[in-house]
C-alpha cells in the first residue's frame, strides 16, 4: 500500500499501520478542491421524484455523478490531487493503478494539464474504460490481476522513472476531491436520513462522510460493496484492515482488496454501517435505474440502489444514493436488460 504526498515522493506503509486521523482532509480542504473544480468537472445533477419513491416507500436522491467528466466521480479526485503537485512533481510525470475509472480521470487530467501519465490497468477491465484511458494517457501498461499486484508493479515503475504517484484513493487530496459530491448533493437536497455510497478503496465513502458530518451531520452514511468483495465490512467489523484476492464481481469499480490506511481510519470514525450485497442485487438495481429513472450506471454506481432494494438497508426517510459512475461495456448492459 502507498500513501503518497504533494511533493511526489510515495512512501511504503504495511498493512495495518494506524495512520492518525488528523491526517485525513477537513471540510475546508472540500472547500478549497470544489473551488479547484469549478468549471473544470461538471456539476452533475440530483434526480429526484422517480419511480423508485413509490416503489420503496421513501424519498430517494440520485447524485448522478454517472454524467461528470469519463462518467464518474474520479475526476473530482484526479483534478484535485494533480491540480496541487508541485511543478517538480508534475515534471516527473504521474502514474496510476486502476481497473478503470480512476485510470480515465488521471489520463484525462494530464492532458488537460500537459502532464506525462502512466496508468496500470488490468487485462480484465472493462473495454470502454480501457479504451477511454488509452484514449488520453501517455501510455497504459497491462498486468494480469491473477498472477500480478498492481501496487508491486507500480512501485517498480516509481523506482525505474521517478514517476509522482497519484493514488486511486489512499490521498488526502483524492479524498477531498471525491467529497464535493456529497457537498454539491446536500446544497440541492438539505439534510439527508441516510446516504448509500459504493465501496471500493474508500477514498469516495470517505469523502462524503467528512461533508456530511458538516452539512448533515443526523445523516447516516453507509458504505455498500459487493458479497464477492467484502473485505470493508469484514475491517469495519474486526477493527483492522481485512482483504479480499482477486475479487469477482460484476462491480469491477469496486475490486480492490483492500481499504487504504487512510480511509480506513476516515470510515472507522465517520462512517454509521458497511454492508455488502449480493451479485443479483446489483443486477436488480443497475437494470431498475435504467427502466425507472432511465439512467445508464454501471454495477458498481448501482451499489446503493441495490442496498435498498434488497432489503440490506431500510427504506424510511429521505436517502440520497451516490451514483458513482456509467461506464458499462454495451454487450454487459444488454445482458443485464434481457
Amino acid at each position: 500500500m502507498w500513501f503518497d504526498l504533494t511533493d511526489g515522493k510515495p512512501r511504503p506503509y504495511p498493512i495495518n499501520r494506524r495512520i492518525p486521523l488528523s491526517a485525513s482532509p477537513t471540510f475546508e480542504d472540500i472547500r478549497a478542491a470544489a473551488q479547484i473544480l469549478n468549471g473544470h468537472a461538471i456539476e452533475t445533477p440530483v434526480l429526484a421524484g422517480t419511480p423508485l419513491d413509490s416503489q420503496l416507500g421513501c424519498a430517494v436522491f440520485l447524485k448522478c455523478e454517472n454524467l461528470q467528466r469519463i462518467n464518474a466521480f474520479k475526476f473530482r479526485g484526479a483534478w484535485n490531487a494533480m491540480n496541487r503537485l508541485t511543478p517538480e512533481a508534475r515534471a516527473r510525470g504521474v502514474i496510476t493503478h486502476s481497473s478503470g475509472n480512476h485510470a480515465q480521470a488521471v489520463a484525462l487530467s494530464g492532458h488537460l494539464l500537459g502532464v506525462e501519465t502512466t496508468i496500470v490497468m488490468p487485462d480484465n477491465a472493462p473495454r470502454v474504460k480501457r479504451e477511454s484511458t488509452e484514449r488520453y494517457a501517455t501510455r497504459v501498461i497491462g498486468y494480469d490481476p491473477k498472477t500480478a499486484k498492481r501496487e508491486a508493479l507500480t512501485d517498480d515503475l516509481v523506482k525505474q522513472h521517478g514517476y509522482t504517484l497519484i493514488p486511486p484513493f489512499n490521498h488526502p487530496d483524492v479524498i477531498a476531491g471525491q467529497g464535493t459530491s456529497a457537498l454539491e448533493l446536500f446544497e440541492k437536497t438539505g439534510p439527508l436520513d441516510k446516504l448509500l455510497v459504493p465501496l471500493g478503496g474508500g477514498g469516495l465513502l470517505s469523502g462524503c462522510a467528512i461533508s456530511a458530518a458538516t452539512l448533515s451531520p443526523a445523516c447516516q452514511v453507509i458504505g455498500v460493496e459487493p458479497d464477492a468483495g467484502d473485505d470493508g465490512v469484514r475491517s469495519f467489523r474486526s477493527g483492522r484492515i481485512e482483504t479480499v484476492q482477486n475479487p469477482q464481481t460484476i462491480a469491477d469499480g469496486t475490486r480492490t482488496e483492500a481499504l487504504g490506511e487512510l480511509t480506513f481510519e476516515i470510515i472507522r470514525a465517520r462512517v454509521a454501517d458497511v454492508i455488502s450485497v449480493p451479485e443479483s442485487a446489483i443486477v436488480a438495481a443497475t437494470r431498475a435505474l435504467f427502466t425507472s429513472a432511465r439512467l445508464v450506471v454501471e454495477p458498481s454506481g448501482a451499489l446503493g440502489l441495490a442496498a435498498l432494494l434488497s432489503g440490506a438497508v431500510s427504506a424510511e426517510g429521505r436517502i440520497g444514493i451516490l451514483l458513482s459512475g456509467g461506464n458499462i461495456d454495451p454487450a454487459v448492459m444488454q445482458d443485464i436488460l434481457n
